[in-house]
């Protein structure tokens, strides 16, 4: 098992906007190989938000898969766009990013 992340620096105060466009899955949930997605956002930064959009996947085959699709294509059309109610775009608030694949060598769930 995999899990990529994408670390994603965004300007200060558009962290939660930015984050609430990953509750709409865009095709990855039904990616072959997909497990789960977290989206997070680092606590007390100062100059930008931080977003780390982690991913796991049963392979890194099919993490690949995913990025090679149309579905994944389309998610990122608009990548760092902000959108108005009316779907306008406006500035790109994004400032960077990076991303990162780690494997899995331990995992422990809650017994409950």
């Amino acid at each position: 098992m995999i899990v990529v992340t994408n670390t994603i620096k965004v300007k200060k105060g558009h962290g939660e906007t930015v984050a609430e466009r990953f509750q709409n899955a865009k095709g990855i949930d039904s990616s072959p190989g997909f497990v789960r997605m977290e989206v997070s956002m680092t606590e007390g930064l100062q100059d930008y938000d931080e977003l780390k959009v982690s991913t796991t996947w049963e392979k890194k085959a099919s993490f690949e898969g995913w990025v090679n699709s149309d579905s994944f294509r389309q998610a990122h059309a608009h990548r760092g766009k902000q959108q108005t109610t009316d779907g306008q775009q406006t500035e790109c608030v994004m400032l960077g990013s990076q991303l990162s694949t780690h494997r899995v060598l331990v995992a422990r769930q809650s017994g409950i």
